[in-house]
């Protein structure tokens, strides 16, 4: 296999490189000219410059590879500049579409979320077939991925090559931004974290989302949908469990919904309007937290063989990251 790889910067894009190149693939890199690249610093790939919203690059990168594996994706609540999230991730995923298919690559595997699915309001786990209503399309990133996603369908329905892969929430090494999941992780060790909020997630390993990229390529069904999860937990589940990795109490405080929410928009105009900065927490994470994100991942150990290493592993190797690279 020869692959390109977009996104590959990024915490998936990353590890998918690294589990190509473990599995014997060539591989190729899209990267923006000033994109930050420590988590491909020293791969034996190839990098091409190139912009998802520039289709030349996009052409010029997949020459000579049969496969296209689209990570790439602005995955942002804070700024929340929805032109650029929805350009870069709805017409930035036509552009690699259209790319591959006038280069006639094999096969492309688009890398969506489990934001596209829909949320149980019963809290049991949703699968690839539950529907998504319009209040789980919050505006922003969730809904930009969600259009993005039916554009890969669509190509998928014309006749090319395409399988859709569904990340939950992946936790492991090489989470150089850090992602707002990464952040929990970094400012728990850091004795940050004086409270948690009732929402639940699916935590998987990020080698096990890197390998089911893989595996969508080698097994998976053109136009199918693979949710790449492992275990439902509640936010507090997951401090309890950094607590006994980390040696460090977890958080008792409950916060209410409403005072985050409170806290985030006031947080957002004085930390993030004001003083230019991050917030600590943005509307749209906070937003997302309100529900429980439960999901079941069995059709892609199923039919894909998507392996499922215990998420406290998942846990332990991105604590153990995060020190050696001096987050914290």
């Amino acid at each position: 296999m020869k692959a390109l790889v977009t996104g590959a910067t990024g915490f998936i894009g990353s590890n998918v490189v690294r589990e190509l190149l473990a599995g014997g693939a060539a591989v190729r890199a899209l990267a923006r000219p000033k994109s930050d690249r420590r988590a491909i610093e020293g791969l034996s790939i190839d990098v091409a410059d190139g912009d998802l919203l520039d289709k030349a690059s996009l052409a010029k990168a997949m020459a000579g590879c049969d496969t296209v594996f689209h990570v790439g994706a602005l995955y942002a609540f804070w700024p929340p500049n929805h032109k650029l999230i929805y350009r870069t991730n709805v017409e930035g995923t036509r552009n690699v579409l259209e790319a591959a298919r006038e280069r006639g690559v094999q096969q492309v595997v688009h890398t969506s979320s489990c934001s596209t699915v829909g949320i149980r309001k019963d809290k049991r786990p949703a699968d690839e077939t539950t529907p998504i209503g319009k209040d789980d399309r919050i505006t922003g990133y969730k809904d930009s991925k969600y259009l993005a996603e039916q554009e890969a369908l669509r190509f998928a329905k014309e006749g090319m090559r395409v399988v859709v892969v569904n990340p939950t929430t992946p936790i492991g090494a090489w989470d150089v931004k850090p992602t707002p999941t990464g952040r929990i992780v970094v400012d728990f060790l850091k004795g940050r974290m004086f409270g948690y909020m009732h929402t639940g997630l699916n935590i998987v390993h990020v080698r096990d989302v890197a390998r089911g990229h893989i595996l969508a390529a080698e097994k998976g069904k053109t136009g199918e949908r693979y949710l790449l999860g492992n275990r439902n937990m509640t936010l507090r589940e997951v401090f309890a469990a950094l607590g006994k990795i980390a040696g460090r109490k977890p958080p008792k405080l409950r916060i209410p919904y409403a005072a985050a929410l409170a806290f985030a928009y006031a947080d957002e105009m004085i930390e993030g309007r004001l003083l230019r900065r991050r917030p600590t927490a943005a509307v749209g994470e906070v937003r997302l937290s309100r529900k429980h994100m439960y999901f079941d991942g069995s059709k892609a150990v199923r039919e894909l063989g998507m392996p499922q290493t215990p998420v406290d592993e998942a846990l332990k190797d991105a604590v153990e990251w995060f020190k050696r690279y001096g987050y914290v």
